[in-house]
Formats: C-alpha cells, structure tokens, sequence
C-alpha cells in the first residue's frame, strides 16, 4: 500500500529551521521528523513512499541520496574502521518517489500531482508529515477496507488544553469553561486512508480536509476513527522539544517499532 507524504511546509513557526530546511526535515533526536513517520508506516509494512515536495526540497533530496545507516542502527566496527558490519538497516526496502509539487500549493494540489503515482491502488495512505502516533494502523486500513467511505483519517483530541471565556458585550467575563481538551472535541490528526475516488471528489488547488472532505460529508462517505493514545504534532518549537526530550528519555511513544517489534 503506498504512502503520500506532504513534505512541502514551511514550518514558519519553527523559524530557527524554515529559513533552512522544510518543516519536514525538522530533526527529533537524531533524525527528521519525516523519517519518524515513514518508520512508522515500514513498521506496518508500507514500504512505498512518495512525498510531495516543494519547499527547499534538495534538502530532503539530499537527505536520502546521503543516507547514513549508522546513525540509528548498531554495528560492528573490525580492522581499525576498515570494515563495518550493520547490526540493522533502516530504509534498504524503502522504495521513495520524490515529486516536485510546486512551492505554495495546498495539500489537495499537491495530492492531485501525485495522482499517477498512486493509480491502480484500491486504497492508500497519506499524512501531513509532522506528526507522531502510536495508532495501530491496521484498524483505520480494515475499517476502509469493509466500508463504502471514501476517505478515513485518525481523530485525536488537541494536545493542548485551551479556556473558553464568556463575556458581555462590553467586555464583562461571566464564565470560564474547563478546557476544551476536557471535551468531547477531536480534530483531524493528519493519518489518513484514502480511495482512488477521492480524485472524483477534488478541484484544482482546493484544500483537501476542507472542499473534498464536504462533499464527501455530503454523501456520508467520509470517516473518522477516534484515537486515545499518544498523538502529537510539531507546529512550534515548545512541541518540537517535548517530542526530543521524550526521545531521549527512551519514552517516545510513537517508536512501535522498538516497544512493538511485531507489528
């Protein structure tokens, strides 16, 4: 099953790396958080990856043409570093399709230029690229699988607790509700399982969630799996921290394939 991965961002709000890097190749530990992701798809066997490209993509280019299994796999080293021998290897059945998907496009642009690179497949994946789960993938793929919907995508609550206030018009408070993430309140948490359909359901440059996603409502077509785990995204620099020191910790929920080996 391929995987669509939107790696055009340009991460604005981690300024001290989108003047570099696109959003994308924003590093948690050791790696980029693109390559968190699609470690998580190859735990579930997918293995067939095409990103989207836009933003300063010789820099993901790069990335991968120089790609260093050492960094997080182990190895022996014999002969005075002449000879080295990977204890594991990362991406060696990885198969990666980089497509250059315009600069500024939105998320639907990007995934209708990428549309005959997923022809043929009853169903595949896509995600945003800059978030992290400990779903189990394998339910929102059944799910799709002995379903009509078009279109499915994991529903998380915010990871941030926010207040609501309630004021007069002249600017008097009356109440302070519990936060919203106390609520019934999920939000669209980026992993998704799409038809080939979906291309029926798109406009040239519309957003994907927004357009599509409507009309998709409009023939209750569109489903939502609702996660309670871990999820967590990384729009600003306060997330991007939290997801390093839970890396280093050796706490990062996300890495199923060291809790999970067995997918």
């Amino acid at each position: 099953m391929k995987v669509v991965l939107f790696c055009g961002g340009l991460g604005m709000r981690l300024r001290d790396y989108s003047e570099k890097i696109p959003k994308p190749m924003v590093p948690v530990g050791h790696r980029p958080v693109l390559w968190h992701v699609m470690k998580y798809y190859a735990h579930f066997g997918h293995t067939d990856f095409v990103l989207c490209l836009g933003y300063r993509s010789a820099a993901i280019k790069e990335y991968f043409i120089n790609y260093c299994e050492y960094v997080s796999n182990d190895f022996v080293l014999t002969q005075g570093g002449q000879s080295v021998e990977m204890l594991g290897k990362d991406i060696q059945d990885w198969r990666i399709t980089f497509v250059d998907t315009g600069y500024a496009s939105s998320i639907g642009e990007r995934l209708r230029r990428v549309r005959e690179h997923v022809e043929g497949e009853e169903i595949f994946l896509a995600n945003y690229s800059d978030n992290v789960t400990d779903f189990h993938l394998p339910d929102l793929v059944g799910r799709m699988r002995e379903s009509n919907h078009v279109a499915g995508f994991v529903a998380v609550k915010p990871p941030y607790s926010f207040h609501m206030a309630e004021s007069e018009e002249d600017g008097t408070v009356t109440a302070i509700n519990d936060s919203l993430s106390s609520k019934d309140l999920w939000i669209n948490g980026g992993y998704f399982a799409l038809r080939g359909e979906i291309f029926d359901y798109m406009r040239p440059g519309e957003e994907l969630v927004i357009e599509p996603f409507k009309r998709l409502i409009a023939e209750r077509r569109l489903l939502a799996l609702r996660h309670e785990g871990f999820w967590q995204n990384m729009d600003t620099f306060k997330d991007k921290s939290l997801l390093d020191e839970l890396d280093a910790r050796g706490l990062a929920p996300w890495q199923i394939w060291r809790s999970h080996p067995e997918a």
